[in-house]
């Protein structure tokens, strides 16, 4: 099963620690046995269930928050230096790639097409996420961004790493809704 996680999140290696990479892979094989996940159902999944018609699928959207998270560390570092607030690169990517873990708990496959589970009707991929990285011993940093990254996180203080991620998730939301 890692070498499915592999291919499909190639963002994993931009993780420099390999025992934070081996925990973020442990999240996701976790993820996808929990029902039965194929790859093929991963891939043409949408990433949301708040809107109608989504072509973003759900591991295009992990991706692409990804990598604008990576872009947007790289613009501040190069035009702010050591002069900006200090971001932990490993910390925002295992974020980034985390925080719609969850989603695969609170989505189910019905007739073929995705629904909100009843497990996803009383816990939302937030809670279910911080639960699947606690469990397999992420950084409290890196819990903190899947707790803060969606509409649970309003009113709390952001990490600079959460406020990254935070923003970049809304980009490719906002788009599409």
């Amino acid at each position: 099963m890692k070498e499915t996680v592999l291919r499909l999140l190639p963002e994993i290696d931009e993780i420099s620690s390999p025992t934070l990479r081996e925990k973020v892979i442990a999240c996701w094989e976790e993820a996808i046995r929990f029902r039965g996940w194929t790859e093929d159902l991963l891939m043409n999944m949408p990433f949301t269930l708040l809107a109608d018609n989504v072509q973003i699928t759900f591991v295009s959207h992990v991706r692409a928050v990804c990598a604008m998270c990576i872009a947007c560390d790289k613009v501040l570092q190069g035009y702010h230096g050591s002069r900006r607030t200090p971001v932990n690169r490993d910390y925002l990517v295992a974020g980034a790639l985390l925080a719609d873990v969850g989603k695969l708990l609170e989505f189910e496959i019905v007739n073929g097409r995705p629904v909100k589970s009843d497990y996803g009707m009383h816990i939302r991929h937030p809670f279910s996420g911080v639960g699947l990285a606690f469990k397999h011993g992420l950084p409290s940093e890196v819990m903190h961004i899947i707790a803060t990254h969606s509409k649970e996180g309003t009113g709390e203080k952001r990490s600079p790493e959460s406020i990254i991620f935070h923003h970049a998730d809304f980009i490719d939301f906002e788009l599409v809704k």
